[in-house]
């Protein structure tokens, strides 16, 4: 029950800053395009690529289960918006901006992908630098 508990503190403090950090996005940008919901998958697949990999079991820091869970699942999971991604690119398609759906969808794939391949090779190259 108590890793319930520690995920759902998580979700709440991921959804607390994905809505901060896709407040300042829209008025640094604007809202034509959704670069808040971009900005946000991009962070959080950094974040969960660094974090699994700095916890796991090859990791420098470890940490317990309840703890990983609340990171990942809760922190992560209430942060990142894949959701709010797809109702976006749907409403870009919707609105006739085929080109800015497909940016969309691009740019969420390749730049998350990027993000949590250097979230792991950060956490690894830092767990290498310990074992020294």
């Amino acid at each position: 029950m108590i890793t319930y508990i520690w995920i759902a503190l998580g979700g709440a403090l991921g959804s607390v800053a994905r809505y901060g950090c896709s407040s300042l996005a829209a008025q640094w940008f604007g809202e034509t395009f959704p670069w808040g919901t971009l900005i946000i998958n991009v962070i959080g697949s950094f974040v969960i690529g660094f974090f699994a990999t700095l916890t796991g079991p090859d990791g420098r820091v470890l940490v317990a289960p309840d703890m990983r869970q609340f990171v990942m699942v809760g922190i992560c999971g209430g942060y990142t918006t894949f959701s709010s991604f797809s109702l976006q690119t749907l409403n870009l398609i919707r609105n006739g901006d085929a080109l800015g759906a497909g940016a969309n969808i691009l740019g969420s794939v390749a730049l998350c992908l990027a993000a949590v391949w250097l979230g792991y090779l950060a956490a690894a190259a830092l767990s290498q630098s310990a074992a020294r």
